[in-house]
Order: C-alpha cells, then structure tokens, then sequence
C-alpha cells in the first residue's frame, strides 16, 4: 500500500505561480505512472498532469498546458506540479495518484486506473 501526501497548495491571485508536492511512502515509487487530478466546486475530478516512471512521457490536460509542469524525483519518490499563470478557473482541490501498473511508457488520464490516491490538497486562485 502506498501512501501519498501533498502539500503546496494555497491562495495565491491570478497570474501568480504555485508549486504542489507529492510525496510517497514506498519505493516502488519509481514504478509507477503518477499523475495530478483537480476537483472544482460542483464539478467531477478532472485530469491535470501524468508523468511516466521514467519521466519519458508526459501529458497535460489542454486547459493547463504552456502553464502548468510536472516533474518527478524518483531518488526522492516525489512527484510536483509547478503551476504559472493562474486563473481561478484552476481553482479546486488537487490529488496526486500513483497507478500501479509498474513500468508503463504511456500516461493514462482514467482515474478509475489508478490505485492509490492523497488526500488532496486546496488551491484557490483569487480573480
């Protein structure tokens, strides 16, 4: 069972720049496709960002690219999303999910495939 836990998130006014973390509890870490979700009020959880566990591929969701920029840092079994050029349409509770389908070369934007989820963390974009 992995565990993962963000942090990062925050209030911050459009056009500002925030920086979220994710950190997992295993090592099989670098096994795994991770990727970024976000909640808006009253919406369904959406795709953000997924990286590859070798950070070979990368995908964004068409709302978020050209601002937003996954990384990974499987020595330190981290996963980051560092997002510019907020707008409050970003607004929401962001999730990191680790799908463990070990050693995947394509990201996957289904969240029902991935396995292990963080408790999500809050991020509001003031207009």
């Amino acid at each position: 069972q992995v565990q993962l836990v963000e942090s990062g998130g925050g209030l911050v006014q459009a056009g500002g720049s925030l920086r979220l973390s994710c950190e997992a509890s295993e090592r099989t870490f670098s096994m795994y496709t991770m990727g970024w979700f976000r909640q808006a009020p009253g919406k369904e959880r959406e795709f953000v960002a997924g990286i590859t566990w070798s950070g070979g591929s990368i995908r964004y969701a068409d709302s978020v690219k050209g601002r937003f920029t996954i990384s990974r840092d499987n020595a330190k079994k981290t996963v980051s999303l560092q997002m510019n050029s907020l707008k409050p349409e970003d607004t929401g509770v962001y999730y990191c999910a680790a799908d463990s389908s070990v050693y995947i070369n394509v990201v996957v934007t289904t969240q029902t495939l991935y396995d292990y989820w963080g408790q999500g963390t809050q991020v509001t974009v003031s207009s």
